[in-house]
């Protein structure tokens, strides 16, 4: 197994960028077939979600909009349950089709918390995709429309994810290794 050492911790690969890619683009196929008609505004989640909605807006056939908010709710390994919002939206999301691309769902807390300010906005729908779902870390009742992968309890970098803003760039998925 390819492992690779950040600050303190050691990761080993869990899943190679090609199944990564592939999942992603069958992701932007569904979505484009379910959007077909509409052109959906993809909000991004920075700074996890920047490679995910890049190589999903690559995939995806139908006309869309990007754009981009930034929360924070992460110090470490650990999320801190307090979520606080550093970049706001400045797009009108009145009668809007809004899809939410996040790198991973946990908690939930962030999305529930993104839905409802979106919500005061008057989008016609909003939907949420993830790149990677922990069911069994959930606390909200979320819906959750697209679901790349299910994944355990384990803290995971790479394609976008970090550890302390490190390994955002390496191209497979990394878990972390008990030591």
């Amino acid at each position: 197994m390819k492992k690779v050492t950040i600050k303190d911790k050691t990761f080993g690969v869990s899943m190679p960028e090609a199944q990564i890619k592939e999942r992603v683009k069958e992701l932007a196929q569904q979505i484009s077939k379910d959007m077909e008609g509409k052109t959906p505004l993809f909000l991004a989640v920075l700074n996890g979600a920047f490679i995910f909605a890049a190589d999903l807006m690559r995939e995806m056939t139908i006309p869309c909009e990007i754009s981009f908010v930034k929360l924070a709710s992460y110090q470490g390994t650990t999320s801190t349950g307090k979520i606080k919002e550093v970049l706001g939206i400045n797009e009108n999301l009145a009668g809007r089709t809004v899809i939410i691309l996040e790198d991973i769902v946990e908690t939930g807390l962030t999305i529930k918390q993104m839905i409802e300010s979106l919500g005061t906005r008057n989008p016609a729908s909003v939907h949420v995709c993830t790149l990677f779902f922990k069911p069994e870390r959930l606390k909200e009742d979320l819906k959750l429309d697209y679901v790349a992968f299910e994944i355990p309890n384990d803290f995971i970098l790479g394609y976008g994810l970090d550890y302390d803003q490190l390994g955002r760039g390496l191209k497979d998925l990394y878990t972390l290794v008990d030591e």
